[in-house]
């Protein structure tokens, strides 16, 4: 029987990890943090999760926030410092951000990972649901929680993203991510297309988030037969998907298209680490899957966001050009940097809902001397940037268990909320950004 990654790796190790032990060759994620720069706000910024557990919320393109601001998304752990197992279950819940910061629990988790959760997130733009992925016996699934009556029902597949009206959804094989890019995947459930270098029946599902219909619109080895400078160099590789993001009217999508030259599927190894040894490519599709575009063919796609319907957002290194943020025209070679000088560097970037169109809500990873993570606005048409604070970062928030700030913020564009672990573990805060707004 298909091992999935962790159990193959359990099984081959004489260490065993249980309850707060750590994996080989972490430290204490309450680490001493005297090797980093001081924790600096300069916004109005507050803690609003309560320890001993921890919190999060995950990946910086889902909604956090219900409409109105109050209530706020976030999981709940009592431990750090090792990847998830298919055992562990965390909780997930909201806080009420006008009620003392209450936390109100949703239910619970055995799907999940450090840096994208378990996709909690609101469905749709009325504030009256909520999604998250779990396990159930043999496969992952999505469970829909209604707010008004706290009844739960389950879609048969995990949801990877949804359309910003809720109405409908798309899913990958997190079985196939676990193994590729361990941390962005679900352990405890073998691929059973393992030994596939590009299988015909994984790939991208749509779901209808109101009766459960499911379609799969993409598969890998569709995806691998479209043409890719090189491809002949690599036509032993190992593909998946990661990273879906559906545009704001809900009539394309994006994903990124990723392959390993080299994967064991019988060890479940490969060259590099979890973060390197992949080559990256970005592809548009209609919402049905029709209408295919490679986008970014550069080999180096990394975080994007969609601008508006037909523009996107991304760190990338286009051929001939320096890495750095660039807005691509969806279908077309249109290609335009921004932020060059304010942003030199990799991020979780986003644009602020309207009226703040023109503003991007970023990040950085640690400073290699501070080790100290920055928040930013950057305002596109004055290229002025505008620092939020820089939140330190022990050393043992590294690797699988990092713990990104993934900027999100709130429907009205006032509110930013990030993950930080400077004060004894991961938890949210809230940063009121209302003055910089205001400023220009």
């Amino acid at each position: 029987m298909p091992l999935s990654r962790r159990q193959f790796h359990r099984t081959t190790s004489a260490a065993v990890l249980t309850g707060m032990t750590l994996w080989p060759g972490s430290k204490s994620a309450n680490a001493d943090q005297g090797s980093t720069g001081p924790l600096e706000t300069f916004v109005p910024t507050r803690c609003i999760t309560r320890g001993p557990n921890k919190h999060w919320f995950g990946y910086y393109d889902k909604r956090e926030f219900d409409p109105s601001g109050r209530y706020v998304l976030a999981n709940e752990t009592s431990f750090e410092g090792r990847p998830p197992t298919g055992e562990d279950s965390i909780n997930v819940g909201y806080v009420d951000t006008q009620n003392e910061d209450k936390w109100c629990p949703l239910g619970t988790s055995r799907a999940w990972g450090w840096q994208q959760g378990c996709m909690l997130q609101w469905v749709g733009d009325q504030g009256k649901q909520v999604l998250w992925n779990d396990r159930e016996g043999d496969r992952f699934v999505c469970r829909i929680r209604s707010i008004a009556d706290g009844k739960i029902r389950t879609l048969s597949r995990p949801i990877y993203t949804i359309s910003p009206d809720g109405k409908f959804g798309l899913s990958a094989d997190f079985r196939r991510i676990d193994n590729l890019r361990p941390g962005y995947g679900y352990d405890g459930l073998a691929d059973p297309h393992v030994a596939e270098r590009a299988p015909s029946k994984s790939g991208i599902w749509r779901i209808n988030i109101a009766t459960g219909e499911e379609r799969l619109i993409m598969s890998l080895a569709e995806a691998a037969a479209i043409p890719w400078p090189g491809a002949d160099r690599y036509a032993g590789a190992w593909h998946y998907f990661n990273h879906l993001l559906i545009n704001p009217s809900g009539t394309r999508f994006t994903v990124l298209h990723r392959y390993r030259p080299e994967f064991d599927p019988e060890t479940l190894s490969f060259r590099g680490t979890p973060n390197n040894g992949f080559i990256t490519r970005m592809i548009t599709a209609n919402l049905d899957g029709s209408q295919r575009f490679v986008l970014d063919p550069s080999g180096f796609t990394s975080h994007f966001i969609w601008k508006n319907d037909d523009e996107i957002t991304m760190w990338t290194r286009p051929k001939g050009a320096a890495s750095g943020f660039y807005t691509f025209k969806d279908q077309t070679r249109e290609i335009v940097p921004v932020g060059q000088e304010k942003m030199p560097t990799n991020g979780h970037n986003t644009y602020l809902p309207h009226p703040y169109l023109d503003w991007i809500l970023n990040d950085t990873y640690p400073d290699r001397k501070t080790s100290r993570q920055t928040v930013f606005l950057y305002h596109v048409p004055s290229g002025r940037r505008f620092d939020l604070g820089h939140f330190p970062s022990p050393q043992a928030y590294r690797g699988e268990w990092r713990c990104d700030t993934h900027p999100r913020s709130s429907d009205d564009g006032t509110q930013v909320a990030i993950d930080s672990p400077h004060d004894n573990g991961r938890q949210v805060y809230l940063m009121d950004v209302r003055s910089i707004l205001d400023s220009i």
